[in-house]
């Protein structure tokens, strides 16, 4: 991790929270709100990070930004970065930062365009199931697990990578967050529900250890 984002953490009152995205373009950045407090509340009983119990909801300009490394972003709807934004995401990236970005059904199309006009030259790509994301806590030798159906295609992960680092994680056609949420939220079976918590932590040891 960069020594920026070091410091951040060796003076936090916790060492590691999730920061929520909230972005423009009329998308829910809101949406699956129990979702991330019982992923954070899995990190701290199931690994050594100290994981503060809420989210924190931050603005891409907000001056804030770069006490997060973790980013996460979802919804339903359309994605848009302007310039301002581009920059910002850029040097945050450049600094170590790293962002989730978990498509609810909708966004893919706007978030695809956007995303990738922060580093043109290094594009969205699937990585293959043998990457460390799948494999650096829990077992996942297949790559992402389906959580909701949407359009019944399999599960994809894709990377886009700052000088040989992977900085953003977008999963698409699974929903994670969908299977963090309460279990009477979406009534997902518990094997579901444990598979989507699992591949969370896998997501967030793999942003903290590399």
């Amino acid at each position: 991790m960069h020594l920026l984002m070091m410091i951040t953490l060796l003076f936090a009152q916790y060492d590691f929270t999730i920061a929520r995205l909230k972005y423009s373009g009329g998308g829910d950045w809101y949406s699956d709100p129990s979702s991330l407090p019982n992923l954070l509340e899995a990190i701290n009983e199931r690994t050594t990070i100290r994981a503060a119990p809420r989210e924190e909801n931050v603005e891409i300009t907000d001056p804030e930004l770069f006490q997060y490394p973790y980013l996460y972003m979802t919804g339903h709807g359309k994605v848009r970065f302007s310039d301002e934004d581009i920059k910002i995401l850029r040097n945050y990236f450049a600094a170590g930062g790293f962002l989730h970005a978990d498509d609810n059904y909708g966004m893919d199309s706007t978030f695809r365009k956007e995303i990738e006009k922060v580093f043109p030259d290094s594009p969205l790509i699937e990585l293959p199931f043998n990457h460390d994301i799948y494999h650096c806590f829990y077992e996942f030798p297949n790559g992402l697990p389906k959580i909701h159906e949407h359009d019944a295609k399999p599960p994809q992960g894709f990377g886009m990578f700052y000088d040989n680092r992977l900085v953003v994680f977008y999963t698409y056609e699974c929903d994670l967050g969908d299977g963090w949420e309460d279990p009477d939220v979406h009534n997902d079976p518990p094997e579901k529900r444990e598979d989507a918590i699992k591949m969370g932590i896998n997501i967030i040891v793999y942003s903290l250890t590399h």
